[in-house]
This record gives structure tokens, C-alpha cells and sequence, in this order.
């Protein structure tokens, strides 16, 4: 079980917690310890065998019996659609948005909707999601946003001119995406401002999770092999999600970036306030949806 900071586990029966990329690694762990503390844990997962499993497994482990599923693949605009209309017909209100699931690609793949996947997955689906979730959350305040970022972004840039690889494409793509997610989670905190809605990034540490299994190759393998040895447990790398989401410590803090459950400074290019604006502007237009108001999308 990770370590909560603080003496108390936080109670946090009544609260409504949705979980991207909950079926496994530090998305799984989190929706089992939020359960623990009372939360109702809605997990996204793509498949539904699996996704159920993972259901029960929480329900068994927690004794929590308010752990629910939805089904959708992130890469899909579509899918993020069907999926924030599902939630919106069961549950009336989100305390806690957690956006978790990503994905590394070596090479250059398009999405259903023909935008490059990294981008696709890991930042587009974090804009798109939260974007249709909003009013639902604003209305929930206190509420709180949280988005799984990397210390990958401390070598990205945002190229406009490139930001799907177009011109080139390498493994840059990934800390490039997660650059963009600490550039959503300071422009929407901008945006909230006043609303009781705080939104923050994170750093989960290097995590043996099964992440990039997508890729094949034996340096893949390799990694594959490589990778449990020397990273961190699942349930270490939860640590900080589980923290922002449930601490009472940070119920008002917002446009952070953490690492170990300490608000951490994040590469100089993270703080550009004209690119997180810009690639808002960007992000709204590759989803199809045009700015409403300052604080809407």
C-alpha cells in the first residue's frame, strides 16, 4: 500500500473520483487506494474484459462496492465523446478528474482522427476530456484536476511548426506531449481561477508499469526486461496522485507541478504563458471545439 502523508487517511466518502488508464500500473494502484478511503472510482479502460476484472479486484481488495468502468480508447475523439456523455448519465457530479493513460510510440502512427498518436493520447485527450467534463466539475467545487505528466519535459520544446512530427519524428515526441500537459494544467488553472477548482501536473518518477509494451522490436525487449530492476514500484509512483487527489493540504493550491508529493519547479519552458495560450488555441482547434468564454473551451 503507498504511503499517504500525514497521520489520518483523508475520508473521502461521497466523492466522485474518474481515473484514465486505470486498468493497470500507477492508475490501477490509485483507483484501488482512493476506493480504500470511501471515494466512488470510475476507472477508463479499452478493454472490457480486462476493465471488469480490474473492477472486481478493487472491490475485493477495498470492500468498496462503488467502483464503476467505461470503456474507451483515447486516441479516439469520438470515443472521449461517447465516454464524457456516459459518465455525465450516470454520475451528476466529478470531484476529481485524473488524467493518467498515455503512451510512448517510436514510430510516426496516426489516430483514428488522423492527428500523430503520442500527441493524440497523451495531450489531446487530456484537453478534449476535461474540456467536455468542465462544467460537470465546476459545478462539483471544490473540485480538482490532476494530469499525469513526466520529468521528460524538461528536454521538450513546443514546435508549432512540427507538433506532430510532421517534419520529423523521433522518440521527442513523447516529452513533447508531456511539455504540453504541464502547459494545459497552467493555462486551465488560469482560466479557473475563482472557480474552486484547482488543477495541477505531476511527475510520477520512472515506473515499472508496462508502459510502451505497444512498440515492438528487441530494444523494447529489452527495455522490457531492463526496466522492473531498476524503477519504482506502481505503488510508489501512485504516491503523488494519490496525494493530490485526497490531501487536505493542497485543497488550494493550483497551476503546480509535483514530484514526490512536493510542489517541484518544472523546466523553464513550462511556465511560457504565450505558448500555453497558443497551444490552447491549437489544442481547441484539433478537436473541433471554438473558445465560448475565457474560462471555457
Amino acid at each position: 500500500m503507498p504511503t499517504i502523508r500525514g497521520n489520518t487517511m483523508p475520508d473521502m466518502q461521497g466523492k466522485i473520483c474518474l481515473i484514465t488508464g486505470g486498468t493497470n500500473g500507477i492508475g490501477k494502484v490509485t483507483a484501488q487506494e482512493l476506493a480504500r478511503m470511501g471515494t466512488t472510482v470510475v476507472i477508463v479502460g479499452r478493454d472490457a474484459a480486462k476493465t471488469n476484472q480490474v473492477v472486481q479486484e478493487i472491490r475485493a481488495v477495498t470492500g468498496n462496492q462503488n467502483v464503476d468502468s467505461l470503456l474507451a480508447d483515447l486516441s479516439s475523439q469520438q470515443q472521449i465523446r461517447r465516454l464524457a456523455s456516459e459518465f455525465r448519465s450516470k454520475y451528476s457530479r466529478l470531484d476529481i478528474l485524473l488524467n493518467n493513460a498515455g503512451g510512448v510510440f517510436m514510430e510516426r502512427k496516426l489516430s483514428v482522427d488522423g492527428i500523430e498518436m503520442t500527441f493524440a493520447v497523451n495531450h489531446l485527450a487530456y484537453f478534449l476530456l476535461t474540456n467536455l467534463l468542465l462544467d460537470t466539475i465546476k459545478a462539483s467545487a471544490p473540485a480538482r484536476i490532476i494530469n499525469v505528466s513526466s520529468n521528460a519535459h524538461s528536454r521538450a520544446k513546443i514546435e508549432f511548426d512540427n507538433l506532430q512530427g510532421e517534419k520529423s519524428y523521433s522518440s521527442a515526441a513523447y516529452g513533447n506531449s508531456k511539455l504540453a500537459n504541464i502547459l494545459f494544467t497552467i493555462e486551465l488553472a488560469r482560466r479557473l481561477e475563482g472557480t474552486g477548482v484547482t488543477v495541477n501536473a505531476l511527475h510520477p518518477g520512472f515506473v515499472s508499469t508496462g508502459f510502451g509494451k505497444n512498440n515492438d522490436g528487441l530494444l523494447f525487449k529489452i527495455i522490457g526486461a531492463i526496466v522492473p530492476l531498476i524503477a519504482r514500484s506502481p505503488e510508489k509512483g501512485a504516491e503523488t496522485s494519490i496525494y493530490l487527489a485526497s490531501s487536505p493540504e493542497v485543497q488550494n493550491v493550483t497551476g503546480k507541478y509535483f514530484v514526490d508529493s512536493k510542489v517541484a519547479t518544472a523546466a523553464p519552458q513550462a511556465s511560457d504563458m504565450v505558448v500555453a495560450g497558443k497551444l490552447w488555441d491549437v489544442s481547441a482547434a484539433m478537436v473541433n471545439r471554438t473558445p465560448a468564454t475565457p474560462a471555457v473551451v
